[in-house]
């Protein structure tokens, strides 16, 4: 009797040892070999050519020696050996030109011949050429390409029958999902590697549309612009960077998504150049401290910080403000997710917004508009700088900082727009409250707690209320034309 109880105790603490049946971990596959060669052939290895300029110090020194001394003769050899010196201006230090090569990746998307790559593999290339797997050499044009996702299009012409790969939905792909990579890994020609997807929705500060997929198969020099596959053998993302400080994998590379790259490459293919949807806003990432500010909840949208005149979101009536928690009935659940959901859009189409506007959700339109060069690269003209004259300051106790009216003075001073209206900052110290949160001298402080703000005396009564209460309080400031927004969180009395 004591045996079979002991044996039941024992298979009772077996099956507690026992993880959830639909928590155990499905085993990998047994191989990739199959898969492999049916994907290589279609992945390619790109080498360009490029002429670098140097200036050359060694040339801009004559040795001077005694007429006939056994140095002469050295130094008047080595001085050729250098190289020939290329016309210059006069007083320039002297200039060498010599032709250096990069190696990349890319891979067949039509048996046309169109080719797919990183933006930065070709960038400044005079010469492209596309080596094939079996070792065909073959000139290639640019099609078109794309700084922003880091992506570009070639061409070559050849006379057999080329593979092409097909493009699978990344938005499908789960973190834990066996991925395939090739490349060209150091010049060594094609190489396969595996690992998992680590992570999706990556911002790695790179552009304004990083949405990248994260994985720890080994991607190291060479590899960008080659093939990251499912296990389909579908091309679910472009290879681009790497995290490393050696410049060797340590098992952290990033990917474009296949749903961003596609409807790129698309356009490239189709008449070389990009267009993008554009509504008009500046945004910014909302904080823990402007969630809690804001009565949030926890941190989601994009912070509108500023509204481009007659743009857009002027016409939807989009406020400075409101935070943008939903488009086109997608969730953004993170600010960077809104670029891509707005350049993706159709130009022209009307879409469905939600913001939270002082608390409330309030639903709107807008029209999408085409992103123009001059809409991307505009900037609010700032004055000269010119010193500032003495300034009667007053100070805001709650944040520990000095502030003035507005003044064309400080406007030269500071680089402040023509429309910024509000106090300015003349005083911040490294102490003060104000500083640690991120203000700093010649912000101009237009609003606080959603409130318009144009004396010192009116900064203080909402921060010194704010204070009192403990609670968080939101600052929207103006640097230099830029406007963001800058949460203040002052400590709970007991």
């Amino acid at each position: 009797m004591r045996h079979v109880l002991r044996s039941s105790f024992l298979l009772i603490l077996f099956l507690l040892a026992l993880p959830p049946l639909s928590a155990q971990a499905r085993s990998g596959p047994e191989g990739f070999a199959d898969l492999a060669e049916k994907l290589l052939p279609a992945v390619v290895n790109i080498s360009t050519t490029q002429t670098i300029t140097q200036e050359d110090p060694m040339q801009a020194f004559e040795f001077q020696f005694p007429e006939g001394s056994p140095f002469e003769d050295f130094f008047r050899d080595f001085k050729e050996r250098r190289g020939r010196l290329l016309p210059q201006e006069e007083g320039d230090l002297p200039v060498r030109k010599h032709k250096t090569n990069a190696l990349g990746s890319g891979f067949i998307i039509d048996p046309a011949g169109y080719i797919v790559t990183n933006q930065h593999v070709i960038q400044d290339a005079e010469e492209i050429t596309v080596i094939l797997q079996d070792n065909t050499n073959l000139p290639a044009t640019v099609v078109g390409s794309d700084k922003k996702t880091d992506l570009a299009v070639l061409k070559i012409e050849s006379k057999k029958a080329l593979p092409a790969l097909i493009f699978g939905d990344s938005d499908k792909a789960r973190v834990g999902d066996w991925i395939l990579a090739i490349g060209n890994p150091f010049g060594l020609g094609g190489t396969v590697t595996a690992g998992i997807l680590s992570a999706r929705a990556r911002d790695i500060n790179s552009g304004p549309y990083d949405d990248y997929l994260q994985t720890d198969a080994p991607i190291n020099r060479g590899n960008s612009g080659g093939p990251m596959f499912n296990m389909n053998g579908e091309v679910i993302g472009v290879n681009t960077a790497i995290y490393s400080p050696s410049g060797g994998s340590i098992g952290i590379g990033f990917a474009i998504p296949s749903s961003m790259a596609k409807n790129v490459i698309d356009q490239l293919k189709a008449t070389g150049s990009t267009k993008r949807g554009w509504i008009g806003v500046r945004i910014q990432a909302v904080t823990p401290e402007i969630a809690e500010s804001l009565s949030l909840g926890a941190p989601r949208g994009a912070l509108v910080s500023g509204v481009t005149k007659d743009g857009p979101a002027t016409k939807a009536k989009i406020e400075v403000g409101d935070v943008i928690v939903t488009y086109d009935g997608k969730p953004v659940s993170e600010m960077h997710r809104l670029p891509r959901y707005v350049a993706d859009t159709e130009i022209g189409k009307t879409v469905p917004l939600v913001v939270i506007r002082k608390g409330k959700e309030v639903s709107l339109t807008i029209t999408i508009a085409k992103l123009t060069a001059e809409d991307e690269d505009k900037e609010d003209t700032l004055l000269s700088n010119a010193p500032a004259p003495s300034q009667q300051a007053d100070k805001v106790d709650a944040l520990g900082i000095d502030v003035t009216p507005m003044t064309e003075a400080l406007r030269r001073k500071f680089k402040i727009g023509k429309e910024a209206d509000g106090v300015v900052i003349i005083r911040a110290p490294a102490s003060s409250l104000a500083s640690e949160s991120g203000l700093q001298v010649g912000d101009v402080i237009s609003e606080a707690g959603q409130k318009e703000v144009k004396t010192a005396k009116e900064l203080s009564a909402i921060t010194g209320e704010a204070k009192e209460a403990g609670k968080p309080i939101l600052l929207l400031v103006d640097r230099q034309g830029e406007m963001r927004f800058i949460a203040i969180k002052f400590e709970k009395k007991k």
